[in-house]
């Protein structure tokens, strides 16, 4: 799960942006090569480990004994990000009209296993889209297809050479075995992240085996194939690891005037007593539960954020990436945008607007590598080499409102 790797990692994962600068790569590989004995020797002596855990020598033979190792994860672990992204062009960019719009569809798709999954454990329906339209554009075979990566070579790259948490690579790699053994998955099918968090909602193989649910009664635990499995283990890791507390909200956007964030925890109704009020005024619906105050930016929106805030953020320890969860379950549950803006911030761009500015690239020579008005790296570059081009500053590669006026006046 997310919060087992950081923000980065998924960022790399999810958009294509796999910057590896080829030095660095060839330093990695030689360090890792020369950290420990060579792999082939090094795979001899960890199958013991994997004996241990019950993995037997058939299995092993059969994942590790073909295996070469993925060394490119050695430069993407140490890969400092591309872009770097103002709060409100992150929320805008996770909080998409293409997300939107497909994640209503899948209400209406997977509405009875939402309904279930929400009376068995609690957890609000829209939460659970929206992190899985987050973490893998709601299933989207093209970002499995294009973005991820077999995950025994990759494990057994991090387990052999990575010394500064070669003890969590192993644990992870023969949790991988076991998943195997027991016949919930093959090494084929097992694509993910460098890091190898997998499937709809981007299990790591730790949480495969100790949350996953057979939630569709197939006779196997698998975040692959029908979502049933991830999206029920997912709701299961938010209340058992996160605490999600049933039929509370995850928080609101509030006034606060001449407030700072703080960690004090009070009732929405002494928050409001000290005159922080919703930023659309209406009335906390629920006064006697407890919240602590955030202001993500200097000038910009405030929040109120209850326990299941904090309980989405046990997923990815990023509190950008909470509120890009939490604020796109309010879009899918019918609410509007945030009712003050970030300063400096666009508003979202509409799916034909998007659509309309990488044809518009495209055609000024800028490829985007596609028209569908989803934002990858390869859209992202383009924005930032037009931007370079015509003198926008900064020259950041985020497609927004700004960007679409300016080619809409020519070259």
């Amino acid at each position: 799960m997310t919060g087992m790797i950081d923000l980065l990692s998924r960022r790399l994962c999810l958009l294509g942006a796999f910057a590896t600068a080829s030095l660095l790569l060839c330093k990695q590989q030689a360090h890792a090569q020369s950290a420990r004995m060579p792999f082939e020797q090094w795979v001899e002596k960890f199958r013991a480990r994997a004996k241990a855990r019950g993995i037997s020598d058939a299995t092993y033979d059969r994942v590790m004994k073909p295996l070469k190792p993925d060394t490119r994860v050695f430069a993407l672990q140490r890969a400092q990000p591309e872009f770097q992204e103002e709060t409100w062009q992150y929320l805008n960019r996770r909080v998409s009209d293409w997300r939107m719009i497909t994640g209503k569809e899948r209400i209406t798709e997977h509405g009875p296993l939402l309904t279930r999954i929400e009376q068995d454990y609690g957890v609000d329906r829209y939460i659970l889209l929206a992190l899985w339209g987050v973490e893998s554009a709601y299933g989207d075979p093209m970002v499995q297809q294009n973005y991820m990566r077999p995950v025994f070579p990759a494990l057994a790259a991090l387990a052999w050479g990575e010394p500064r948490r070669r003890v969590y690579w192993e644990k992870e790699l023969l949790n991988a075995l076991v998943v195997v053994e027991r016949g919930w998955s093959t090494p084929a099918e097992m694509r993910g992240s460098w890091a190898g968090a997998m499937g709809h909602t981007q299990w790591m193989p730790e949480v495969w085996l100790n949350v996953g649910l057979d939630y569709d009664k197939d006779g196997r635990v698998s975040p692959f194939g029908s979502p049933a499995d991830a999206l029920a283990s997912s709701a299961r890791y938010l209340v058992n690891r996160g605490k999600y507390r049933r039929g509370e909200h995850w928080g609101y956007e509030v006034r606060a005037a001449g407030q700072g964030s703080s960690n004090s925890s009070r009732t929405y109704a002494a928050w409001q007593s000290a005159g922080v009020t919703r930023a659309n005024g209406t009335a906390f619906p629920q006064p006697q539960a407890t919240a602590k105050l955030w202001g993500p930016v200097r000038g910009g929106p405030a929040f109120l954020l209850g326990p299941n805030f904090y309980a989405v953020r046990s997923y990815n320890p990023s509190m950008n990436y909470t509120l890009a969860i939490t604020h796109l379950s309010d879009r899918l549950r019918g609410d509007g945008p945030f009712v003050q803006q970030f300063p400096g911030g666009e508003r979202t761009p509409t799916l034909p607007e998007l659509k309309e500015l990488q044809q518009r690239l495209t055609a000024a020579g800028f490829d985007t590598g596609g028209v569908d008005g989803r934002i990858g790296n390869d859209t992202m570059v383009a924005v930032r080499n037009y931007q370079r081009k015509v003198g926008l500053e900064p020259a950041d590669g985020y497609a927004g409102v700004k960007v679409l006026m300016r080619l809409r006046q020519g070259p």
